[in-house]
């Protein structure tokens, strides 16, 4: 469906009416059944770490395992990501854009933002042709919340929009979640002290999950289906918590560049992560 959804409307989402009651009418292109079905949603900044674009991509494509539709805001960075993994799963996702339907921010994201109206859906507070300003982007970030149960913030600066999403989200009475990073790092400050501030951290996805009242699907299948030699390289990452790929190279008998490959399929997979030369295990 193309068009728009007013308030009072059977098919306006009840979540959003309650949570937002300024929120009178909404735009969208897509399947509009996603405003009814079980939400998260999965946002953070558009500058951004490796590790943060993993994480990201692992929540949205295990939460589309187990049948939970991912939210977030079409941004570059982690809102990409997460749109990105519920697709690569097979699973639905919600783009809440800042502009119209049909106006494509960013430019970068065009693709995906089609892709997303054929088999996800576009939502928006303004007319398809509507170009986005500034101000236009906490509404949004409201209703990324509003529509959503549960609320994880990826990674994020002191200035993140993704702040805003958190503080909506805590008024709006949705759960918060907050994914711990580097104390060093400017681009997880903003995730740290939401912890400090009593934010839930999210260590574990199955949390995010267990929390809802869903039991997590997919991760067990997903191993079990791994080749031989991409699980003797699994297991002596898992003994070592952390490790290069030239000690893993010297702890088997597996060719280098072999060895590069599997590790780069098994982090697509999001199995596993790769940060400042090592490798580790992605037990999110």
């Amino acid at each position: 469906m193309k068009g728009r959804i007013k308030k009072g409307e059977e098919a306006f989402p009840r979540q959003v009416g309650e949570a937002a009651s300024e929120m009178e009418e909404l735009f969208v292109d897509g399947d509009v059944s996603l405003l009814h079905s079980r939400c998260i949603a999965v946002v953070g900044s558009r500058t951004c770490t490796q590790y943060g674009r993993t994480v990201a991509r692992r929540i949205g494509r295990q939460a589309a395992e187990s049948g939970v539709t991912v939210v977030s805001g079409l941004a570059r960075g982690i809102d990409t990501e997460g749109h990105r993994g519920a697709l690569d799963a097979g699973g639905k996702t919600i783009a809440v854009l800042g502009g119209g339907t049909d106006y494509y921010y960013p430019a970068e994201n065009r693709r995906l933002q089609q892709q997303i109206a054929q088999e996800g859906l576009l939502v928006s507070l303004h007319p398809p042709e509507y170009v986005p300003k500034p101000f236009d982007f906490p509404r949004r970030n409201g209703l990324i919340s509003a529509l959503s149960e549960s609320v994880v913030i990826v990674e994020a600066g002191s200035r993140s929009g993704a702040l805003i999403t958190a503080a909506c989200a805590a008024e709006q009475g949705r759960r918060l979640y907050a994914v711990p990073g580097n104390i060093t790092s400017h681009y997880s400050f903003g995730t740290n002290q939401l912890i400090r501030d009593g934010v839930t951290p999210m260590c574990f996805i199955d949390d995010l999950l267990l929390d809802m009242g869903i039991v997590p699907q997919g991760k067990e299948k997903e191993e079990e289906e791994l080749g031989e030699a991409e699980k003797r390289i699994l297991d002596i990452i898992r003994k070592h918590g952390e490790i290069t790929i030239d000690e893993i190279y010297h702890k088997t008998d597996i060719k280098l560049s072999e060895i590069n490959g599997i590790i780069t399929v098994l982090e697509m997979k999001g199995i596993i992560f790769s940060s400042l030369g090592k490798v580790f295990v992605a037990k999110f």
